[in-house]
């Protein structure tokens, strides 16, 4: 009897309770008023919201602005239930309480397909139960990051509470003082109101608001919504455009100085020894720092100068006799091989973790008319953000302060505690603008390295920046993968079994035992709680190397409908430093199902709409998102010649996109020249910066799709700089249009929803152009 089968039995008749309790979490998180410091008249009402003396309202936002705008839509989320005009909303920095955490990231690692997930109200009691734990163990565990595209869900209802809760506090106030009831004010563009009589704005009601209990607090109903909806300016526009706003590199303080890094230049080499003295003599130096691998990081050495020009020209000099790699180093080519035979191998003998299994799909394909069977597989990838890795730290009297662009502030700010040897309660991290993520800023090397350098430097604040090459070549790269996909069709071309397996690294094993050392094994028996099932005994004994429903993602979370199904990984340890990249594993998870469902769709003779409608039976939002799309672009209407188009469907991060690419021949190979996207993301809340996400999404996938590849020979990374890892160029973008599908759900991601069905959108259109199916990445 599994264990899935007695937790349900024994619980079932407690459902309503699991239901309720999973209504709780909100609330719970409102914290409280002295949460949030008081600094010039400042007024705290709860852990997020403090007024102003001049009414305005400043939200403590505890995600990264990395250019996804998501600081925007949090201060919509505020602005409608305060009735205050976005303009009035400022940002501020949350601090390091553990009820800033993401709890929606938590929930969204859960390895359930559309299938399972459903509403709240009909989704599966095994589901419920499982999306209750996984709120809890984030809420208690208090992680704070920006990843996922989970900023905006997991604010959705918390922070929009807060907003009313403040919003009854002040009316209470307001009545309180002019001898009136609540209920006959209300608030309009931030002033409190009595009928036509104006009483003021926020700011005088502030302090008799604090801490005032109110009753039940309701939100505002959808049609009342004024700013949620509503395409808005970005809050951080004006200091974008001005020059005001502040990323980690534009950090100065007084007597600051500069670091520059020279890490080992291979995997798996020691920290060798340099030839300081030379380097100590050259104009502007101060001292050369001796690293170890801290956070994952390689051993490296760090020059500290008096500018970044002397610091960076120091640490080109420094000459280092680094050790050799043992056995060589890693080689990317044995690597892709040794996936793509592991794939092989679980899938013929019916081996890996299968995350989703329906029937005997093996035998059933073995019967069936017609099989058809595919290898794809994808390179690893760097995040190249545009800002290099960089930190400014400073020690100074047993305390530790960084500055610095971070998804992950709290593990920035352990990491740091570990490299000085202090407690992490002695560290303080202010969050700056970040050119860039793409989840390369959910690792935290360069904040630990520019703590253990300041440590060396008597107090100065000493600002570490990566050259692009540091940062190309040190990186925590997007997994390289195999899949073998095999499926059956009957004798009318319909589909009868989809079996898949894929071999890829544990990719949140590798990433947690980089930032949380000391709690992984508790955080992996979280991720294991989850399952709700007992299918994992070897796992239990290698926790580290777990299946992994990050590297698996995008494929047992496939839509489409089969009798029967396997869909398997196989969890591999490389030796290549990874991490979570942009979308993640459904960043090539997509690539291989959907251009195997178009494979499928030309075995069948049928058309590729049409095919994948007839598989969505029961998933009305996927078929509608479908539908959208191919009616936007206009399917099955002639194009120019040499034009032809390929169509993708994909869900990740809670939202469902579906993308037409049309794609005709260039000089050299292939050139995209419109994608039509439609999105079903939930609720909207601001649909121009969802457009903009769609654009950046595609736009950043075409690159991969089309150049994206890291190579590896003896442990070290060949690609150096943009000319060895171009990127998309303003000449070649493709006409980019969004259409939105109409829904009431609770918002879901968009900053990596549009991504991933671009590689096979593409794909599929060269083959319906060509004849030839591209079954490896890069196109």
């Amino acid at each position: 009897m599994k264990r899935r089968t007695l937790l349900l039995s024994g619980l079932g008749a407690a459902g309503a309770l699991i239901v309720g309790v999973c209504a709780a979490p909100p609330r719970s998180r409102l914290g409280q008023p002295q949460t949030l410091p008081v600094v010039d008249g400042q007024v705290g009402l709860n852990a997020w919201i403090k007024i102003a003396a001049d009414g305005s309202v400043l939200l403590a936002s505890p995600r990264s602005e990395m250019g996804q705008g998501a600081h925007t839509g949090l201060a919509q989320l505020v602005a409608e239930e305060l009735d205050l005009p976005l303009a009035r909303v400022q940002i501020i920095e949350a601090g390091h309480d553990t009820l800033y955490g993401n709890v929606a990231a938590s929930v969204g690692n859960l390895p359930f397909g559309p299938r399972e997930m459903g509403p709240r109200d009909e989704g599966r009691l095994n589901v419920r139960l499982a999306a209750w734990f996984g709120a809890k163990f984030g809420r208690e565990l208090g992680l704070n990051v920006t990843g996922g595209s989970t900023s905006l869900p997991d604010a959705w209802e918390p922070l929009r509470l807060a907003a009313a809760t403040a919003r009854a506090q002040l009316l209470a106030a307001a009545a309180e003082q002019h001898g009136l009831t609540p209920e006959g004010l209300s608030i309009q563009a931030g002033h409190i109101r009595h009928g036509t009589q104006d009483l003021g704005h926020f700011g005088p009601y502030a302090a008799s608001a604090a801490g005032r209990r109110v009753g039940t607090v309701s939100l505002k109903p959808r049609n009342e919504w004024r700013v949620i909806g509503q395409a808005a300016p970005r809050v951080d526009l004006a200091g974008k455009v001005n020059g005001s706003a502040r990323f980690g590199m534009d950090v100065r303080l007084p007597g600051q100085l500069y670091a520059a890094i020279q890490h080992c230049p291979w995997f798996g080499g020691g920290l060798g020894t340099a030839q300081v003295d030379a380097v100590r003599a050259l104009p502007g130096v101060v001292r050369v720092v001796a690293l170890p691998p801290m956070a994952g990081s390689q051993p490296a050495y760090a020059v500290v100068a008096r500018s970044t020009w002397h610091a960076q020209q120091a640490a080109r000099a420094l000459q280092v006799a680094w050790p050799p790699p043992v056995g060589g180093g890693v080689d990317s080519d044995a690597i892709a091989r040794d996936l793509l035979r592991q794939a092989q191998e679980a899938h013929a003998s019916g081996g890996g973790f299968a995350f989703a299994e329906a029937g005997d799909a093996a035998a059933t394909i073995a019967r069936s008319a017609r099989r058809v069977e595919a290898v794809y597989t994808a390179p690893y990838l760097a995040h190249a953000p545009l800002e290099p890795m960089n930190c400014t730290a400073q020690v100074r009297d047993g305390q530790v302060t960084l500055w610095l662009p971070t998804q992950a502030p709290s593990h920035a700010r352990a990491a740091a505690a570990r490299a000085v040897g202090v407690a992490p309660e002695a560290v303080t991290v202010h969050v700056t603008y970040l050119g860039g993520g793409f989840g390369r800023r959910l690792d935290v090397d360069y904040a630990a390295q520019a703590a253990r350098v300041a440590l060396e430097c008597s107090g100065a604040p000493v600002q570490l920046v990566w050259s692009r090459e540091e940062d190309m070549t040190h990186d925590f790269y997007r997994p390289a993968a195999a899949a073998v996909m095999q499926a059956g069709l009957d004798a009318q071309g319909r589909p009868t079994a989809l079996a898949v397996t894929h071999a890829g690294d544990a990719l949140y094993a590798r990433w947690l035992e980089r930032i949380e050392p000391e709690r992984t094994g508790r955080i992996e028996l979280l991720n294991r709680t989850a399952f709700l099932d007992t299918r994992l005994p070897a796992a239990l004994r290698q926790p580290q190397d777990a299946p992994d429903k990050a590297a698996a993602e995008g494929i047992f979370t496939q839509p489409y409908a089969f009798d029967a199904l396997r869909l398997a990984h196989v969890a591999t340890k490389s030796g290549v430093p990874i991490g979570p990249w942009r979308a993640v594993g459904h960043s090539h998870h997509a690539f291989f199902i959907e251009s195997f469902i178009d494979e499928l769709a030309h075995a069948a003779g049928a058309d590729p709409v049409a095919f994948r409608l007839s598989l969505l039976d029961g998933l009305p939002r996927h078929a509608a998102v479908l539908r959208r799309a191919a009616e936007a672009a206009g399917w099955g209407q002639a194009l120019p010649p040499g034009r032809t188009r390929g169509v993708a469907l994909h869900e990740s991060v809670g939202s469902i996109v579906a993308q037409v690419a049309e794609v005709e021949k260039a000089e050299g190979g292939l050139r995209v020249r419109r994608v039509v996207c439609a999105i079903d993301c939930g609720t909207v809340i601001n649909p121009g910066q969802v457009a903009r996400q769609m654009e950046s999404a595609v736009i950043f996938g075409l690159s991969a799709a089309l150049f994206g590849r890291i190579d590896i020979r003896a442990g070290r990374v060949q690609q150096q700089n943009f000319p060895d890892y171009p990127m998309l160029t303003l000449a070649d973008t493709p006409v980019i249009d969004t259409f939105f599908v109409d829904s009431e759900a609770p918002p879901g991601g968009v900053g990596e929803a549009g991504l991933p069905p671009i590689a096979p959108a593409v794909g599929n259109a060269w083959f319906a152009l060509t004849g030839e199916r591209k079954r490896s990445l890069p196109l």
